[in-house]
């Protein structure tokens, strides 16, 4: 036993004899047998997800060098045996997501999944949409449906309000560790965001394979290690666990199902897609007769059932099956609100609605009420006093808004009051408890009415009289009128902004559930004063959801009055949610309560709320233009972002994205003056975002332009090729994997690369997206080196033709970055015929040739009005026999190649009608007599045998023949691939 070890033992022994001892993760290094033999333990310590953690923990710690220099983690055999070890705890876990998901971070979790994707040999570099699941092996490919799983359950998880546990003193000097933690994983987040579209394809494809699946078992991650038999049997169809295909096609289902709910919210139809997941899923778990390997909540399914039924109206009232939920949405969606009241009071006998569901209601009328909607008001307050005798009933504690509604209620409020407590009694003989509950209900009721007139008519009713015994009566009215003497009727209201409900006995964790969904700063300013005067803590800590950015906290919460505290930060981080959603009518409400609130103590918040409402305008007017709106910004917004940029304020936190989003504002509005001649030449050094805006608008100026303009495009170039550059000190793993977090991010330019992406993709102007798509093609054709397939790209002659040092560049970064760079720019225009052949050329040099000839059509169809008119001879490059005819001078060699193959699937022969050159139809003639195939000889005689392409006819007819016969072929493959 090692020293460590011997004193650890010793000191566990000594000081709780009785206790087990805890195994460290190194001694699963010692001895092969151990993992399997803890884990088969009825409550092994540590427990299975704590290893996991411990495992990647130890295998992630970066190494120092001599010179005492931080290096990424060494890839040798210790991490990867600590990786492994990792996998195969997650394989004893049967790869249960939902328990891997309550037990490890998002960036734990991140990092275990990459590890799945390395060992099942998944192909690096490749997207995974763009893999063909039926074609992998199968540990393979259920290690692309493990992963895509996760990344769209987490979205949908990471959606829901955590409840943020508060430090303790030992905890504070710990803020910049969690806040490492939480940017690693918004940053992962942010990502898989991004690829969720391509998640969803990949779940999709993942339910149309009607085969058994088979996941790693601890026994199949040895043979990997082992590399002893690893690729046969591994790879095999029936090594690993199996997985039957009902079973898989349940939990994608179930997944799949989540996603399209979380995104309903934003586009309606979509719920039917979450509907008809959720289905299959149900179905699914009928005819399952084992459930081993589905790992769903079976109550959450069913809420989310019923929950898409009533969204998408598929459910029938007179349906013997349909449920309470069902009847209420569809009233709802009929508009029969008095229907609506009408069951909610019924359902305070049956109590077969929840009550988190008639508050749900309550809360879409009020949503409702809140767009503008009219004649609604009276149905919220009577949904709410219907809420308030069940809470009554139930003996729970009213809530603050049915408290509100007894501030100022009319008489007919009142009466239907009185109705409904009438009515939610149970008619033969109510229990004690109820009645009970419903006398204090009405002493409460007249307690806090103020009009007498009003209490008279409580203390006169029949139920009154019947639950109240006589002598608290004559106390309760004599109470009432000893109040009414106190009150001095000429004493000034307090502002509405100030208007607190009366009683104090209000439940705070009501009041803390109105502060999450309130959007209304006054309302949410009286919540905070209540809430303060309930209990002294920050709120501002309720919803996890609440951030605000890092460069901000210290001087919030530096605030000293934490009221105002509370009140900063919520509305802050209210206003920054507003903006995420596209809410800017509501995100200039919340700002501008701050920036007033602000402006009374703190000049430096002051400037910080000028900044963000700067931010705010931005991103609306942007939101407008990418929605197609041709409209400038107004000049004052023109001018306030000059003056951002120019801006010099010492000791003030300034957020780098919004400088990056006044750039890429200045750059779409072509602003190319302003960037390249006055901006002051310490702003273009301080600043990377200024700098590479000015760099791009310099070179977007002198475009078309002479040899002198190769100047600007050289700075640009160089410091593009900085940011795609590693540092020596970097080292590129054995299996040369990028992960989902790209680990070798370049400290060596002025940005990561990551940043430079995202600022890329804020830029709409066509002319600087093709100036970066320009760049990007030349650099990875200098990179790739292959002189053969060049990608073409417009102004490639004004950037270099060599590097100085390309081992530096990262050859796999240079490629993702050019393929993202030109799907982005033709997500804005996907009919840019120079964008177009990019990327039709892009797929051919990766060997993509079906997505490659589907692009070169569009290309050709964009630019010939859907080939009505003839494509330009510079857009087709050299393609299979007939594209061949298109080249300004017949590539008679790559054609004579083509037609040589006997093995192709490209249906040739039914195209010999749309050849035009006597040459090749000649060959085709000869190679068919060669091989003995009379019937496509035939074919191809009878096509060279047509008068119009007799070599004898004058030029203008055989031109006229090659038009016609173009037309009709292009028209033919479009027809294939459109």
């Amino acid at each position: 036993m090692s020293a460590e070890a011997a004193d650890r033992v010793a000191a566990v022994t000594s000081s709780r004899p009785g206790t087990p001892l805890q195994t460290s993760w190194f001694e699963f290094l010692l001895d092969d047998s151990l993992l399997e033999k803890h884990l088969q333990k009825s409550n092994p310590d540590p427990a299975p997800v704590q290893l996991i953690i411990q495992f990647l923990e130890q295998a992630s710690k970066p190494s120092v060098n001599e010179q005492n220099q931080v290096q990424p983690p060494a890839d040798n055999r210790r991490n990867r045996t600590l990786k492994l070890l990792a996998l195969k705890v997650a394989a004893h876990m049967k790869w249960d997501l939902e328990v891997l998901e309550k037990g490890l971070t998002i960036p734990v979790l991140n990092m275990l999944l990459n590890e799945l994707l390395c060992v099942s040999k998944v192909p690096p570099g490749v997207k995974h949409v763009d893999l063909d699941l039926s074609t992998l092996p199968p540990t393979t490919a259920m290690a692309v449906i493990i992963y895509n799983r996760w990344a769209i359950r987490t979205i949908v998880l990471s959606s829901f309000p955590e409840k943020q546990t508060k430090p303790g003193p030992h905890q504070i000097n710990m803020l910049n560790i969690v806040q490492q933690e939480k940017e690693m994983t918004e940053n992962i987040l942010t990502v898989l965001k991004e690829q969720a579209a391509d998640s969803i394809s990949v779940l999709e494809g993942a339910v149309r394979l009607k085969k058994d699946f088979y996941v790693h078992t601890m026994r199949t991650l040895d043979l990997l290690a082992a590399d002893t038999a690893a690729n046969g049997e591994t790879e095999s169809s029936t090594a690993g666990l199996r997985i039957s295909a009902d079973e898989l096609h349940c939990q994608v289902h179930y997944d799949l199902g989540g996603i399209f709910f979380h995104q309903g919210c934003t586009d309606l139809p979509i719920y039917e897609k979450a509907r008809d997941h959720f289905r299959q899923t149900k179905e699914l778990l009928k005819k399952l007769d084992s459930t081993v390997h589905v790992h769903l909540d079976e109550k959450r399914l069913a809420g989310y059932w019923n929950a898409c039924r009533a969204l998408t109206g598929d459910c029938d009232p007179s349906d013997p099956q349909t449920t309470p939920y069902d009847q209420i949405n569809s009233l709802i969606r009929a508009h029969n609100y008095p229907a609506v009241i009408e069951a909610f009071i019924k359902d305070n006998i049956s109590r077969s609605l929840p009550n988190h569901f008639r508050r749900s209601v309550l809360r879409e009328f009020l949503y409702k009420v809140q767009q503008g909607e009219s004649g609604l008001d009276e149905v919220c307050h009577k949904l709410c006093v219907c809420n308030a005798v069940r809470d009554t009933l139930e003996g729970e504690i009213l809530s603050v808004r049915f408290q509100q509604l007894l501030l100022k209620p009319s008489k007919q409020v009142v009466d239907f009051i009185l109705e409904v407590c009438t009515r939610s009694l149970e008619k033969d003989r109510p229990s004690e408890a109820s009645r009970r509950n419903m006398a204090n209900f009405l002493k409460t009721l007249c307690e806090s009415l103020e009009d007498l007139s009003l209490v008279f008519v409580v203390s006169s009713h029949k139920l009154f009289m019947e639950l109240l015994k006589e002598e608290e009566r004559k106390v309760l009215v004599e109470q009432m009128r000893k109040r009414s003497a106190t009150i001095n009727l000429s004493a000034k209201p307090l502002p509405s902004f100030y208007d607190i409900p009366a009683s104090a006995s209000v439940n705070i964790g009501q009041l803390e559930q109105q502060l999450i969904l309130s959007l209304e700063p006054r309302r949410i300013r009286q919540i905070l004063i209540e809430l303060h005067g309930l209990a002294e803590r920050p709120f501002w800590r309720v919803n996890s959801k609440w951030e605000v950015p890092p460069d901000y906290i210290n001087v919030i919460l530096g605030i000293k009055d934490n009221l105002t505290k509370d009140l900063v930060y919520i509305l802050m981080a209210k206003g920054l949610h507003c903006i995420s959603i596209k809410d800017f009518a509501h995100a200039r409400q919340l700002f501008s309560a701050c920036l007033e609130l602000v402006t009374e103590f703190s000049p430096k918040l002051r400037q910080v709320m000028l900044n963000e409402i700067l931010l705010l305008e931005v991103r609306a007017h942007e939101a407008m233009a990418a929605e197609g709106s041709k409209e400038r910004p107004p000049p004052d917004l023109v001018s306030r972002v000059r003056g951002y940029l120019e801006m010099r304020i010492h000791d003030l936190p300034l957020r780098q994205v919004v400088g990056e989003e006044c750039v890429a504002f200045m750059l779409n509005w072509r602003e190319n003056d302003y960037l390249t001649l006055q901006v002051s030449p310490s702003l273009v050094m301080n600043n990377p975002y200024i700098k590479l805006g000015q760099l791009l608008a310099s070179t977007c100026k002198e475009l078309p332009g002479p040899k002198e303009s190769r100047r600007t495009a050289k700075e640009l170039w160089d410091v593009v090729v900085q940011i795609c550059s590693i540092s020596i000190q970097h080292k590129r793993n054995s299996d040369g994997r990028i992960g989902l977090i790209k680990q070798r991010e370049s400290s060596m330019g002025i940005l990561h690369r990551s940043k430079f992406i995202t600022f890329t993709k804020k830029i709409r102007e066509p002319l600087v997206l093709t100036t970066l798509i320009s760049l990007f093609v030349r650099l990875h054709s200098i990179v790739r080196d292959d002189i053969v397939n060049e990608v073409t790209a417009e102004h490639l002659s004004i950037w270099p033709s060599s590097l100085p040092n390309i081992q530096a560049v990262d050859v796999e970064a240079v490629a993702v970055t050019v393929k993202e760079l030109v799907s982005y720019a033709l997500t804005l225009n996907p009919n840019n015929q120079s964008w177009l052949i990019t990327q039709a050329d892009i797929y051919f040099v990766t060997n993509q040739y079906s997505a490659a000839l589907n692009l070169y059509l569009q290309a050709g169809a964009v630019c010939s009005d859907f080939f009505t008119k003839a494509v330009p001879p510079d857009i087709y490059t050299d393609q299979v026999a007939v594209l061949c005819q298109f080249l300004r001078e017949v590539d008679y060699m790559t054609a004579f190649k083509a037609l040589q193959e006997q093995n192709s699937h490209d249906a040739m022969d039914s195209f010999y009608d749309y050849i035009w050159d006597v040459t090749i139809l000649e060959y085709l003639t000869h190679i068919h007599h060669k091989r003995g195939e009379t019937e496509k000889r035939q074919i191809a005689i009878k096509a060279i045998g047509q008068t119009e392409l007799n070599t004898s006819n004058p030029e203008e007819v055989l031109q006229l023949a090659a038009q016609k016969r173009k037309k009709r072929f292009l028209q033919a493959m479009a027809k294939l691939y459109f």
